[in-house]
């Protein structure tokens, strides 16, 4: 039988911000629809059904602790909601005309050509213009709005 989702993976260019992406359930199943949206940052693994289950799979969590005590089993630490503020911002930065950036006239020049140079051969993907689009943000923009300063002073405390 044929599972969309396993038989065609990727939805979206390596060189354009992910649009769309396959729904999964609670349990880490793919539904077989399409989300015409980025996925949120989680950590979940889509896991092919076995053929016999005797229950419901759960999905486990993981403890990011690092060893330093930051998780345990009743107190998570989360790094996805501060991953998903962070990419809300530089997303709606993105956005803004070139006259609204905040940024350094080299860091202009450059974000241009990232995001708009007709490159012949190899190109850098989405992901790659993306980082480094994060560090400008938290470098450069974040520290002049009040929201940034925030995020910032979580990063500082975290």
């Amino acid at each position: 039988m044929s599972n969309p989702f396993f038989d065609h993976p990727i939805l979206n260019s390596p060189y354009q911000r992910p649009a769309r992406h396959w729904e999964l359930d609670e349990t880490g199943q793919p539904t077989q629809k399409v989300v015409e949206e980025r996925r949120k940052a989680q950590f979940i693994t889509p896991i092919p059904k076995p053929k016999k289950q005797k229950s419901a799979p759960k999905q486990e969590g993981f403890l990011f602790d690092e060893g330093k005590g930051l998780s345990t089993g009743k107190q998570q630490y989360d790094p996805t909601s501060i991953i998903n503020k962070v990419r809300g911002h530089v997303d709606t930065w993105r956005a803004l005309p070139a006259s609204q950036w905040q940024v350094t006239p080299e860091t202009a020049r450059l974000l241009q050509h990232w995001r708009h140079h007709d490159f012949h051969g190899v190109r850098p993907f989405f992901c790659q213009v993306e980082a480094v689009e994060t560090a400008i943000w938290l470098t450069e923009v974040a520290p002049l709005s009040k929201p940034g300063k925030e995020l910032l002073e979580h990063l500082a405390a975290a």
